[in-house]
């Protein structure tokens, strides 16, 4: 639009315009926003950090897509559920006893019927979540995964104190010197969740380690191993691995220990994975791989039953390594990178001087003049000097501003002096 054509459509006229009107005009420059100069693309247009890195590190959604290898959960009809839960609701409404003690505050709930309703309903979809979290599914099977579908209670028992396995909590090696207690429904159908009627149902359980194998980083360590399982009494399984304590070293943090039930098909003859008495410490020999192990038996295997824990180094570890595993106890440390140190200048500006040239300077001589300018002033049987009343009344003179502040630091007992 030019110029005329504006004045005419806002009643305005180059007289008026020249006895001193003042015209608003907009100009929208989308190059400027809150006077800033945008660079590159605008917000709407330009592709935000999120986006770019997926376009870099795109993946076949058809490679990468995983797969569950476990059983399919049978469900009831929605309208049966409904139904079911309108009718507990209705004879818990109608019970006025339990509505009794509950004004009163004196229901008492069972935490055991808590637990076991929980486990029925989403505990172990819960489980499945946690496991994914924990990257034990990525490091076990791959791409594969399954939902549990055999609850398993695993109890470590020392000096009459049991230790639960619950949902990847923390156990130390002291507590878990000695084979878990666990149990589970043998006569349980992990589809439908009832009682089976077949008499011979036999199971394999598993547990191994991700973390522990530092020889082979690409392999497990199993520390137990009991296959042909029958009908969930797990004392008369055949034991292939004996079992092993866990053994984290100092300073690798918290290692994972994952227990893993598998439903047989029928017996199975897994005497390939025998580790005779006499290879009981040896590390080599329990190299595992839960993985190649399913695409073995994948046929007559399917996972059904999962539990884990942490757990990390402790004192009881020295005598184990020592003892059993006739090692030297690892100790790893973390290799922190030296700070970066620019060239030295001639004249630091705006820095102090004693702290800047105390960064070029040798850390343990740092250290031994501190520790000898504190034992200069320190009587051998009177201790040290008493600390001045009242330190920011005594004036410092002759000194350099840098000086000052230091002294001024000390005998406040502040700064870098609280170190030694």
């Amino acid at each position: 639009m030019s110029l005329s054509n504006f004045l005419m459509k806002s009643g305005l006229n180059s007289g008026n315009c020249l006895r001193g009107t003042i015209i608003p005009v907009v100009l929208n420059n989308p190059d400027r926003r809150h006077g800033h100069t945008l660079r590159g693309k605008p917000p709407g247009v330009a592709r935000t950090l999120e986006q770019r890195l997926r376009d870099e590190t795109a993946s076949d959604p058809e490679v990468t897509a995983r797969v569950n290898i476990g059983f399919p959960q049978l469900k009831g009809s929605r309208s049966e559920q409904l139904k079911n839960r309108l009718k507990h609701l209705k004879a818990q409404r109608s019970n006025k006893e339990l509505e009794q003690l509950a004004r009163s505050n004196k229901l008492l709930i069972d935490l055991d019927q808590v637990q076991e309703a929980y486990t029925k309903t989403t505990g172990q979809h819960d489980l499945r979540l946690l496991a994914d979290h924990y990257g034990i599914y990525g490091d076990l099977f791959g791409s594969a995964y399954f939902v549990p579908r055999v609850p398993l209670q695993i109890n470590y028992e020392q000096e009459n104190v049991l230790s639960p396995v619950y949902n990847g909590n923390v156990i130390k090696p002291s507590e878990a010197t000695k084979a878990p207690v666990v149990s589970f429904d043998g006569q349980l159908d992990p589809i439908s969740g009832k009682q089976t009627s077949n008499s011979e149902n036999y199971w394999t359980l598993l547990l191994t380690n991700p973390d522990a194998h530092y020889t082979n980083g690409a392999k497990e360590c199993v520390h137990w191993f009991i296959g042909n399982i029958p009908n969930g009494h797990v004392s008369e399984g055949e034991v292939l691995v004996n079992y092993l304590p866990p053994f984290p070293p100092n300073g690798v943090g918290y290692q994972r220990m994952v227990f893993i039930l598998y439903k047989q098909q029928s017996r199975l003859d897994l005497s390939a994975y025998q580790l005779a008495t006499s290879d009981y410490a040896n590390l080599e020999k329990r190299l595992f791989s839960t993985l190649d192990f399913y695409s073995q038996h994948q046929t007559n295997l399917t996972p059904a039953g999962l539990g884990f824990y942490q757990t990390n180094w402790d004192e009881s570890l020295t005598g184990l390594y020592h003892d059993v595993l006739k090692l030297k106890e690892p100790i790893y440390e973390y290799d922190f990178p030296k700070p970066y140190l620019a060239d030295q200048k001639f004249f630091p500006l705006k820095q102090p001087f004693n702290l800047y040239m105390d960064k070029h300077r040798d850390i343990k001589e740092v250290n031994k003049e501190y520790l000898q300018r504190k034992l200069a002033k320190t009587h051998p049987f009177d201790g040290p000097e008493q600390p001045l009343r009242y330190p920011n009344a005594h004036p410092i003179k002759g000194v350099p501003s840098w000086l000052k502040t230091e002294v001024r630091k000390q005998r406040l007992g502040m700064g870098r002096v609280q170190d030694y």
